[in-house]
């Protein structure tokens, strides 16, 4: 799972614009890191312009997803990861930046680029969604108790059959040595012993 950029756009009518932005092109080769950053930058602008007020969208481009909110007070906040990136923790880490981006910075800022450095402590948060979102990290500890709660049962009941072959073996040896002492005793019997 990679988190590979987020960008914060301010969304009037018909245009969107870049207001500030951050990467992870590390796992690109070096000579295409400036490619893929022009891609989605266009990519991002297009589909912020593209996405209504108060909606939310995930765009599939082969193995990335581009994840948009319009927020209704005019800004676009989009998310480029890999497709294995669970969307609900874009979503909510897109609410909380552009929340926390409109507290910072009054409509009236919002021209040019502006220097959001939060932008690059998300990005490395949240490469392990599992670590940066507590309710994935709740889901992965019940699976993990899950995991063990199986392990634990298959061995009670494990050791529930070998109980179960005792009893029978114990009993089978009962029965067999009621057989040797009524045997020995007939045996026995014809030989008195005074």
């Amino acid at each position: 799972m990679k988190l590979y950029s987020i960008a914060v756009l301010k969304k009037d009518t018909a245009k969107a614009a870049i207001l500030s932005s951050q990467y992870d092109l590390s796992s690109f080769g070096y000579f295409q890191r400036g490619s893929v950053q022009e891609f989605m930058n266009f990519t991002a602008v297009t589909i912020a312009e593209r996405t209504q007020t108060g909606q939310r969208q995930s765009v599939e481009s082969e193995n990335n997803v581009g994840h948009v909110y319009a927020h209704p007070q005019g800004l676009a906040g989009v998310i480029f990861t890999d497709k294995e990136y669970p969307s609900r923790v874009v979503f909510s880490l897109l609410n909380k930046v552009l929340d926390e981006f409109i507290v910072k910075f009054p409509r009236e800022r919002w021209q040019g680029t502006l220097d959001y450095p939060e932008l690059a402590q998300y990005i490395q948060k949240f490469q392990d969604p599992k670590q940066a979102d507590t309710i994935m990290k709740v889901q992965n500890e019940l699976e993990e108790t899950t995991a063990i709660l199986h392990k634990t049962i298959d061995s009670v009941l494990q050791r529930g059959e070998k109980l179960d072959a005792l009893v029978d073996r114990s009993e089978a040896l009962s029965s067999q040595s009621k057989m040797f002492y009524k045997t020995a005793k007939k045996t026995n019997s014809c030989c008195v012993v005074m």
